[in-house]
């Protein structure tokens, strides 16, 4: 990913009203934390800090740290996900002085929370000393401007599962391009038989299969951002689909882990599931499901694009408010990194795929009774974790984009098509950045 300078993160004049707008929140702070001097460590002082996550059952966790550190205690406390709530209880604490010293926030999300003056830069820390453990695509996720504003905690290589008892009855195998995948998928309608779900009202999946497909929708130049959806890739995936969904190939009545995909999928009408590794866990919840499922590597467009995308993903925060950075930042750096911290988070919390490159987790190296038997983290999801689009970077007002995309996707079967969705999406997420104060221009040709 390349560098975003925070000049061109946030474009001059860029006023206190705009922040608040660009996060749909309230408006946190408008000195950054980052200007100020750094907060030292004192040694033999007995500390809390507090980490705000979305993940259910976490203090079983810090209580394994807090075990070894007696003087650095970790209280979790349980916050709504991003986009149920989670962010503007964080926004208000950050606007009222306070908050707790680390969040849970998604890749897509940090540069809004930077936007605000939200994040402490974790190199003026040492965040450095820890790079080495991460995934390269996922640490450059959370770094701008040479500095590091999330230690990466979990992410969702993607591949695809599927039934291979299903795909027996067209004489096929799990296709390894997007164009085998139509083929397979016409001879599994005339058996009755979607081979996946096109999830109209989730952009997340259609912008995962464009970055997959070699696009790259937003980089930041010298005069601001440069924005670019409808590039050869983003357009060939439009195209494809807007095929698939005409000629009835893909499933679009129900989204995958829906009550009806569950019992769709449970009855044989659903082939397979291109997803993330994290969906391993809610397809073992297809009643009788157990020992008909096996994963293999998702599709690929031809031979450009890469192997695999990713789906989700979020990095542990330290807060501007934070009393203990350097503290909070050796915690995340544990619990993400670490054989003991990466075990427990699995064991307790059912965490996504590991963002540190030599620990996926005791649990993740074993074969799989549901899944035939195949030991499949290791063989498909841990290489697919090296085959994501390394120039993908997020933007500001990530969240506001999918909403917009995903409005016009729900007029498809009104006779709007995905192609014309993404045009017109482009143009209205550049009027969303203008209305923020920040400057935008699209790509040149």
């Amino acid at each position: 990913m390349p560098r975003i300078s925070r000049r061109q993160l946030l474009h001059a004049g860029l006023g206190t009203a705009a922040l608040g707008l660009l996060s749909g929140c309230a408006t946190p702070g408008t000195r950054s934390v980052n200007a100020a001097p750094t907060i030292a460590s004192v040694p033999g002082q007995k500390i809390t800090i507090e980490y705000w996550s979305w993940l259910k059952n976490l203090q079983p966790v810090a209580d394994i740290w807090n075990a070894a550190n007696p003087n650095v205690q970790v209280k979790t406390v349980w916050i709504p996900g991003g986009n149920q709530g989670g962010y503007p209880k964080l926004y208000s604490a950050l606007a009222a002085g306070g908050g707790p010293d680390l969040a849970h926030v998604e890749y897509g999300v940090i540069p809004s929370f930077m936007m605000v003056n939200g994040l402490v830069d974790l190199t003026r820390y040492g965040a450095d000393e820890f790079a080495g453990r991460y995934d390269k695509t996922l640490w450059s996720q959370s770094s701008y401007a040479g500095g590091v504003y999330g230690i990466p905690q979990d992410s969702g290589p993607m591949a695809t599962f599927y039934q291979p008892e299903i795909l027996d009855k067209v004489g096929a195998t799990a296709p390894t391009s997007w164009d085998e995948w139509a083929q397979v998928a016409a001879e599994l309608r005339k058996a009755k038989s979607y081979m996946d779900c096109f999830p109209l009202a989730e952009a997340g999946f259609f912008t995962a299969l464009a970055a997959q497909a070699g696009a790259q929708w937003f980089r930041a130049d010298a005069d601001g951002w440069v924005i670019n959806m409808t590039d050869d890739a983003t357009m060939k995936v439009a195209r494809f689909f807007d095929q698939a969904i005409d000629q009835d190939l893909v499933q679009t009545d129900f989204g995958a882990y829906s009550p009806g995909w569950f019992a769709a999928a449970g009855k044989g009408e659903i082939a397979s599931l291109t997803s993330a590794s994290w969906g391993d866990a809610l397809v073992k919840g297809i009643s009788g499901g157990a020992g008909k499922w096996k994963v293999a590597a998702m599709p690929r467009w031809g031979a450009s694009g890469f192997g695999s995308s990713y789906l989700g993903g979020s990095a542990v925060s330290v807060l501007a408010n934070s009393r203990h950075p350097r503290e909070s930042l050796e915690f995340a750096a544990w619990l993400t990194s670490t054989q003991q911290g990466v075990d427990a988070e699995i064991e307790h919390c059912g965490i996504g795929w590991s963002p540190a490159t030599d620990v996926i987790g005791t649990a993740r190296q074993q074969p799989s009774e549901f899944f035939s038997g195949q030991n499949y983290n290791q063989d498909i999801f841990a290489p697919a974790a090296l085959e994501q689009n390394t120039q993908w970077s997020w933007w500001p007002s990530q969240q506001q984009s999918f909403n917009i995309l995903s409005d016009g996707f729900r007029f498809k079967a009104s006779g709007t098509s995905l192609v014309d969705t993404v045009v017109n999406a482009e143009q209205k997420i550049m009027t969303v950045f203008k209305n923020s104060g920040l400057s935008i221009r699209k790509e040149s040709a």
